[in-house]
């Protein structure tokens, strides 16, 4: 990681969890927080380590992971800018229930359990966004349970490419480039599941390659 940089209130001003906050407390809070660039493939936190710090994303995108003694992994989320992780521990003082890695270069925002803590003391606002984030976190959860239970390989597939896919022009794509592989791990399922589905939804028209994009069709519902 390199050296860490001036934050500036501004730059919290666009940040979601910190959306309700005056220009006041944003300046206080400023002075709390370090910012960081970090590189590709990077661990920034691993499940069972000591919880210290809430970690915001400025641009980049991250992994949350769990993995067993075997290696094999599951991606329960994708992060990108605006989000936000590790306050979970912060809360209830447990270690970390997970990993985060990056994809790519990040930077990040990061605040201290204790002054992480005497903020949500302090502001309402925030502490209302936190709970928020935790419900949104639940209820995704929920559906990704869900999905494991009542949903196929190709149901499970569609439904990842729809949560991930952005209005653009009047059309659903897929931007953000994911491996067959993290596919995989975030559905359950094989790689080599996974590019079967892939390729029989292209030849069925529900999703066309488009450069490094994914542009999805109407007909991509049918396979939820």
């Amino acid at each position: 990681m390199s050296l860490p940089a001036i934050v500036s209130s501004t730059l919290l001003h666009n940040v979601p969890l910190f959306s309700g906050l005056d220009e006041e407390q944003l300046r206080v809070l400023a002075r709390m927080i370090v910012r960081k660039s970090v590189g590709r493939n990077v661990k920034i936190i691993g499940a069972g380590d000591p919880t210290d710090s809430l970690y915001i994303v400025i641009n980049g995108r991250l992994k949350v992971l769990m993995s067993d003694e075997q290696g094999r992994e599951v991606i329960l989320s994708i992060l990108g800018a605006g989000e936000y992780f590790g306050e979970m521990g912060l809360l209830d003082d447990s270690p970390r229930s997970a990993s985060v890695v990056t994809l790519e270069a990040c930077e990040l925002l990061s605040i201290s359990k204790t002054d992480f803590k005497r903020s949500l003391a302090e502001n309402f606002e925030l502490s209302l966004m936190v709970m928020r984030g935790l419900v949104k976190r639940l209820r995704e959860a929920d559906q990704k349970i869900g999905s494991l239970a009542l949903m196929d390989v190709y149901g499970r597939v569609a439904r990842l490419l729809l949560e991930m896919a952005e209005d653009i022009g009047g059309e659903k794509i897929v931007v953000k480039k994911l491996s067959k592989q993290d596919i995989a791990k975030m559905i359950g399922a094989s790689r080599e599941m996974v590019s079967r589905v892939m390729k029989d939804l292209q030849l069925s028209g529900s999703i066309a390659m488009r450069d490094r994009s994914i542009v999805l069709r109407d007909n991509i519902l049918l396979a939820e």
